[in-house]
């Protein structure tokens, strides 16, 4: 399966042709928009390549979503670039697929950061969300603000509320969800999932928390260091799990200075 992609030239193209390339991969209902002002700051010194996973977007859709098809489709795309090596970012479901990018494939994956998940199993999180999506009757809606009506029946969040109606569309005489809802409702349990439990990934990789987010926990300290022995972690304090939206300049700047960092120790 080939993905759709938005790649953004660096602004310095470096003469010989040293620019990092990374990998932008959104969360579950995203799409490669979520990223794109990370993307505009990286550009500074890196070509960026934003991503739609399958089912998301303008990415072919599928009935079957688990993480090794999805890593296998980051990769697919990368040979597609003709690109070996690269950095990945990824947030929530994103940050699992770049997991289990840097643990499939670490010789390819050169630097890591991940955005409010953790490599464990999850419990359901989604539930409300899926019923107001699936019960929300888009061929009769007139407007967003109707949409954003019925979804407050199931959803309480206004933020979330807006996150989702990004990809509510309208084409010719309705409205409709650019993601494949009923398949993403399927696969839930894939998604929630984590099937790399023993892989290690020893290069730089960096986990961003929302303070305020339940995502990563203090018991999930551990299986971070277990499966990526060379993280850093950071937290961004009175945010929640949409942290690069919430807090992007404190998210933004975390980022750059990882990478400027471990290109800093790389160029010495």
């Amino acid at each position: 399966m080939l993905l759709n992609y938005q790649i953004k030239q660096a602004f310095d193209i470096d003469a010989d042709n040293k620019n990092e390339i990374i990998f932008l991969i959104h969360g579950l209902f995203g799409s490669l928009s979520n990223l794109s002002t990370l993307a505009t700051e990286l550009q500074a010194y890196a070509h960026i390549v934003l991503i739609d996973v399958r089912n998301h977007g303008k990415s072919p859709q599928s009935e079957s979503m688990t993480y090794p098809e999805m890593v296998a489709d980051i990769f697919a795309l990368a040979d597609h670039l003709e690109v070996q090596t690269f950095s990945i970012i990824g947030h929530s479901m994103g940050g699992k697929i770049a997991m289990g990018c840097a643990l499939t494939h670490p010789e390819r994956v050169k630097r890591l950061v991940v955005a409010d998940i953790a490599p464990v199993n999850y419990a359901d999180k989604h539930s409300e969300v899926f019923n107001g999506l699936l019960l929300l009757d888009v061929k009769k809606i007139k407007n967003r603000m109707q949409a954003n009506e019925q979804l407050s029946r199931y959803i309480d969040s206004p933020e979330i509320r807006q996150f989702l109606l990004k990809s509510l569309h309208k084409k010719e005489q309705h409205f409709h969800f650019v993601f494949h809802l009923t398949a993403l409702a399927n696969n839930y349990q894939h998604i929630r999932n984590w099937p790399y439990e023993k892989s290690v990934f020893n290069a730089p990789t960096l986990f961003i928390k929302g303070g305020n987010s339940d995502y990563i926990l203090p018991e999930h300290q551990k299986t971070i260091m277990q499966q990526f022995p060379n993280a850093q972690p950071k937290i961004i304090a009175n945010t929640g799990h949409w942290l690069h939206a919430e807090k992007a300049k404190t998210f933004n700047r975390l980022v750059m200075q990882f990478f400027q960092e471990r290109a800093d120790i790389d160029a010495h």
